[in-house]
C-alpha cells in the first residue's frame, strides 16, 4: 500500500473521528436504568434525564433493566461500546458486588458522569424508647446488654452497614438484630413497638418524625441537615465516625472507561446542569437527599472512600463472601 494511501486512510478516519465527536450526540442515546420501574433509582433518573436532553440536545431513551441485585444491567454496560450511546443509570450496590460475591466488576470499570445526590442515614426510635438522644441509647445499651432491638434489612442495606460503623467505632454493640424485608416494613414495626431502633434513610423516616409517631436520634453526617436542623451529628458524640462520612446511598450516571474525554464532557456539563433544574432539586429536596452533582475526580475520591468504608465494615461484621483485600481495596 502506498504511502499516499495510508496517509490518505489515516487523515479520513482522523476526520471522522474529528466530525463523530463534534456531532454527538448524533442519535438516541440509551440509559439503562439499574432498577425496576417506580423505584428510587427510576424516579430520580427519569426526573432529571429530560432537563440533561435539553442541554445536551439530544435524546435518551430509559429502559429498566433488573436482576441479579444491578449486576445484569452493569454488565450490559460494560460491555457496550464506549462511545457514549450507553448509559449506566445506577445506584450504590455495585460497589460491594465483588465482596459481596455478586459480580467481577464495579464502577471502577466505569466514568462517573455525575454522582447526583445521596441519602443521610440516621437513626430513629420508637416513641416509647427509655432514651431520646444517641449518649441516651448507648448508656442504655451498657445497661441492658441483648435488650435493645434494631431494626435490620439484610446483608448490605443501610442498616447493616451503620450498624457495623457502630460496632466498629463504639465496640461491638449488645444489641439484637430483627430482620424485614425492607425499610418500610421495618419502620412500620418500629412505629408499632415491635423494635426500638432503626437506621434509616432520612427520605424514608422524615414523615413518620413529623408526624410524631416516631423520634429521632441522631444523623450519620458531617454537616448539620436543613431538614432536621435539631437533631445531632453523630460526630458531636464520637469523631471516630468521620473515618467512614459522609456516606449514604447514592445515585447516578456512568459510562464504561475508553469513553472519549470531549463525549464524557459534553455528558457531564447536560447532567450537571439538568440537577440544577429547580423541579429536580424540589423533588431531591422533598425525598431528603442530598445534592452532589460531583464527576470527575471528585467522583473517583468519593467512590473510592464510599466503597473502601462500607466493604471493610461489611468485611469485619462477618457479611462478605470474600475480603476486600483479594481486590485490592484498602482499609480506610
Amino acid at each position: 500500500m502506498s504511502r499516499k494511501l495510508i496517509g490518505a486512510l489515516v487523515a479520513l478516519g482522523l476526520s471522522a473521528s474529528v466530525a463523530t465527536a463534534q456531532d454527538y450526540p448524533s442519535k438516541e442515546i440509551q440509559g439503562i436504568i439499574q432498577w425496576g420501574a417506580g423505584g428510587s433509582t427510576d424516579t430520580v433518573m427519569r426526573s432529571v434525564t429530560p432537563h440533561a436532553e435539553d442541554a445536551l440536545g439530544g435524546t435518551v431513551v430509559m429502559q429498566n433493566m433488573t436482576g441479579a441485585v444491578g449486576a445484569i444491567a452493569l454488565n450490559y454496560v460494560a460491555d457496550a461500546d464506549a462511545d457514549g450511546y450507553t448509559l449506566l443509570m445506577g445506584a450504590e450496590n455495585p460497589m460491594l458486588y465483588k465482596v459481596m460475591g455478586l459480580g467481577d466488576k464495579d464502577y471502577t470499570d466505569f466514568i462517573a458522569i455525575n454522582i447526583l445526590a445521596r441519602g443521610t442515614p440516621m437513626l430513629v426510635a420508637n416513641n416509647d424508647a427509655p432514651f431520646d438522644d444517641y449518649a441516651g441509647m448507648m448508656d442504655y445499651i451498657a445497661k441492658n446488654p441483648g435488650e435493645l432491638r434494631f431494626g435490620a434489612t439484610g446483608p448490605g442495606g443501610l442498616p447493616s452497614v451503620i450498624t457495623a460503623m457502630m460496632n466498629t467505632v463504639e465496640g461491638n454493640l449488645d444489641v439484637i438484630a430483627v430482620p424485614y424485608d425492607g425499610d418500610g416494613p421495618a419502620l412500620t414495626a418500629l412505629q408499632g413497638g415491635a423494635v426500638d431502633v432503626m437506621p434509616a434513610v432520612l427520605g424514608a423516616a422524615i414523615e413518620g418524625i413529623r408526624a410524631g409517631s416516631m423520634k429521632p436520634i441522631v444523623i450519620f453526617d458531617v454537616e448539620q441537615n436543613e431538614k432536621l436542623p435539631d437533631v445531632p451529628l453523630v460526630t458531636a458524640y464520637n469523631e471516630g465516625y468521620k473515618t467512614y462520612l459522609p456516606w449514604g446511598p447514592f445515585f447516578g450516571v456512568f459510562v464504561p472507561n475508553g469513553t472519549p474525554d470531549d463525549v464524557v464532557a459534553n455528558l457531564s456539563a447536560a447532567f450537571a446542569e439538568g440537577a440544577t433544574n429547580p423541579d429536580f432539586v424540589k423533588l431531591m429536596d422533598d425525598r431528603g437527599f442530598t445534592m452532589m452533582g460531583i464527576s470527575g475526580a471528585e467522583a473517583t475520591d468519593f467512590l473510592t472512600k464510599w466503597q473502601q468504608g462500607t466493604a471493610w465494615l461489611l468485611q469485619d461484621a462477618g457479611l462478605t463472601k470474600a475480603s476486600p483485600e483479594e481486590f485490592g481495596i484498602a482499609r480506610p
